[in-house]
């Protein structure tokens, strides 16, 4: 379970998207509840959120290998979104993105605690993270401080 950066980028450039560098980070789909929680913390469904030059997009890891998919399951033009909130809950950050289809609530790791979470795996440049980068780590506060601008 892993993926270079690089491949994200050249994946979205395949797909016809124009990704802006340094702007990927792993996200998951906020629960709505409590018992939602429970459930998704045994949920390994992942997918990066990659800010591009017109569009917002989330790329899905497949659940059976844990490999990036070549694949958008979301994509979101920026002109219709409104907002986007960033807040600090627990652990995480709350993504709330607010467009004229409705809202778009995800969660994501704090930059801190990326090596010691599973999902770190998935954004690690290399098996099992030895002596790579994480870039959801290293693009996390550019990252969300864009997000903030849209």
């Amino acid at each position: 379970m892993m993926a270079k950066e690089i491949k994200i980028l050249e994946n979205l450039k395949e797909l016809g998207f124009q990704p802006v560098s340094n702007t990927a980070i792993l996200v998951k789909y906020d629960a709505p509840n409590l018992s939602a929680k429970i459930v998704d913390f045994f949920n390994f469904e992942y997918y990066v959120l990659q800010i591009c030059a017109t569009e917002l997009v989330l790329i899905p890891f497949s659940k059976m290998t844990g490999l990036l998919k070549k694949e958008v399951t979301l994509e979101i033009p920026l002109v219709t979104i409104s907002s986007v909130e960033v807040e600090t809950k627990g652990l995480d950050y709350k993504i709330t993105i607010r467009s004229q289809e409705g809202d778009i609530r995800l969660t994501t790791q704090q930059k801190e605690l990326a090596d010691f979470r599973i999902s770190s795996s998935y954004a690690n440049d290399s098996f099992l993270g030895l002596g790579s980068k994480n870039w959801h780590k290293e693009n996390l506060e550019n990252t969300l401080s864009k997000l903030k601008e849209i």
